[in-house]
Parts: structure tokens; C-alpha cells; sequence
């Protein structure tokens, strides 16, 4: 039997820094907070957990002071930096630099807005941590619109301006832009490609792997907005795609008519849980052959 790990799949660059600058943090102190999961992956987060790294939600965070607290890379909003300014709370900040360079972008628009009518569309999905990283740069005011459907919610007699969560699907993000300059007469729409094209590119790289493979195995969390994403790219092209989070997951009766398996997953899934599917696969083939 065929059985091939993606050799695309895997943390992406923001999540390997924000991993890295939990671990080096608790080498020099035994506990480490984190504002959310650090990824969206239970058995990474439990490893962390192990070393020290106690995940917090927000209504913690704005209860505590005097303490070291690590911001994921999905962002923050500012208002999150200027409560850890007043409480004396130190701030690992892990927000990907491709977010960050987004945050940025947004605030320097909204700040140069004169007139404050433009209207910031960002689209992305609604309650996403680095959504609201986005919207809390234009003091709350920013529209979220998770598809075309939504395209009511703006204003077509005021200015525009787009922006995507930076792990929303490119094609999606060019199908909102070109309604909303459809839609939009003689007013001023303003087009800002945010998409990240190291999460970009792996959809059509997991096109040309899931085709390939009499079973596609996808490994994600199940909080993974990105993993949800990429497996409806894998069973729009191959039926036979599996969702599991785990090892355990796996049902032997998923190889027992087939010769190949492809293993694959989100930019959350740590490539050793990769491997270790690839593994309990080789296992069950090996049982499946012996019996023949």
C-alpha cells in the first residue's frame, strides 16, 4: 500500500513562532499564560500544557496583573495592549507578521478617513480571533461579512474599502471583491488583497495531492476554521476524505478497499501527529495483508 504524508501540510510560519516563543519563555519561568488556544490543535496544546502553558480566555486576561501572558498569532485587538500596559502585564506577542502588517494597514485607513464615511469591510468569519483583532483596529466599526450572501450589510451610496482575514480562500475573497465593484455605482471602491499566499498556495497543492490517492486521511482540530476549509477542498475533488483530530479516530475499514492513502492537513497540525497517522495506517495494512 501507497501511503504518502503532504509534504505541503503542516504549521504554518506564524504558529512554528508563536511555538517558539512559548517554549523559549518557559526555559526561563515554570508557567506561561496564553490568550486563547496557541493553535488550534488539542494534542499540541496539551504538549504545551505539559511545559507550563496555562490557556486563558479573555475575561481572565482582564481580570489579572503583575503577569506574563503570550498573544497567539492570531493578533489582538489594541485595547488588549493598553490593559496589559495599566496592569503591569508583560507581553509575549506572537502575532504573525503577516497579521500584524494587516492590523497596520487597517489602522492607518481608518486613521486617514477624514470624512469617516468609508465603510471597512473585512471579509472573514465572524467571532474569528484574528477577525476581531481586525475590527478592534477600526474601533468596532468594521463590517464582517463571511460571504456574498451577506453583501447587504454594506452601504453601496458610501466608500469601500476590502480587506480579508488572512486565512479566507483567494477565490472567495475575489468573488466578494468583484460584487461589491458591481454593486458600487459611482462609488469609490478600494481593494485590499490581505489574503496570506503561504495558506493561499496550499489550496491548490491539496488539489493536485488528494486527487492522487484511493483514500485521503485530514488531520485538523476541530476549532481549526483553516483545516475546515482545506478538507472541503480535498473531498470537493476526492470523495473518499476522511476528517479525524486524532489517532483514534481512524477506522480500519477505511483502507480495506483501497491501495493508496494520502495524509494531509491544516497549517495547525504539527507534522508528528502527520507522521504518527501515517504510522497507525502502515499498521492497519500491514494486519490488512497478513489476513489475505
Amino acid at each position: 500500500m501507497i501511503i504518502e504524508i503532504d509534504k505541503n501540510s503542516g504549521f504554518c510560519f506564524g504558529v512554528v513562532e508563536a511555538i517558539r516563543k512559548a517554549e523559549e519563555t518557559l526555559q526561563q519561568q515554570n508557567v506561561l499564560y496564553c490568550l486563547g488556544d496557541i493553535v488550534h490543535n488539542d494534542s499540541e496544546v496539551e504538549r504545551l500544557t505539559l511545559k507550563g502553558l496555562i490557556t486563558i480566555n479573555h475575561a481572565q486576561f482582564f481580570a489579572m496583573k503583575d503577569e506574563t501572558v503570550l498573544l497567539r498569532a492570531h493578533g489582538e485587538p489594541p485595547l488588549t495592549y493598553e490593559y496589559a500596559r495599566q496592569n503591569n502585564i508583560r507581553l509575549i506577542d506572537a502575532t504573525c507578521p503577516v497579521v500584524l502588517k494587516l492590523q497596520q494597514r487597517i489602522r492607518k485607513g481608518k486613521e486617514s478617513d477624514k470624512s469617516e464615511k468609508t465603510q471597512f469591510v473585512i471579509f472573514g468569519k465572524k467571532g474569528h480571533a484574528e477577525v476581531n483583532g481586525l475590527v478592534g483596529q477600526t474601533d468596532g466599526k468594521a463590517i464582517v461579512i463571511e460571504n456574498t450572501h451577506e453583501i447587504d450589510k454594506v452601504d453601496f451610496t458610501r466608500p469601500i474599502e476590502l480587506y480579508s482575514q488572512t486565512t479566507k480562500d483567494l477565490d472567495g475573497f475575489h468573488l466578494l471583491a468583484d460584487e461589491l465593484k458591481k454593486r458600487a455605482i459611482n462609488v469609490h471602491v478600494k481593494i485590499h488583497d490581505t489574503v496570506c499566499r503561504q495558506v493561499a498556495n496550499r489550496i491548490p497543492a491539496i488539489r493536485k495531492f488528494s486527487v492522487r490517492f484511493g483514500l485521503i486521511i485530514f488531520v485538523s482540530g476541530l476549532k481549526s476554521s483553516n483545516g475546515k476549509m482545506l478538507f472541503d477542498i480535498c473531498h470537493s475533488v476526492n470523495s473518499n476524505s476522511k476528517f479525524i483530530s486524532s489517532i483514534e479516530e481512524i477506522d480500519k475499514q477505511w483502507i480495506s478497499d483501497v491501495d493508496s492513502v494520502g495524509i494531509c492537513g491544516a497549517t495547525s497540525t504539527p507534522k508528528n501527529l502527520l507522521e504518527d497517522v501515517a504510522e497507525a495506517v502502515r499498521q492497519l495494512a500491514i494486519e490488512k495483508f497478513k489476513k489475505i
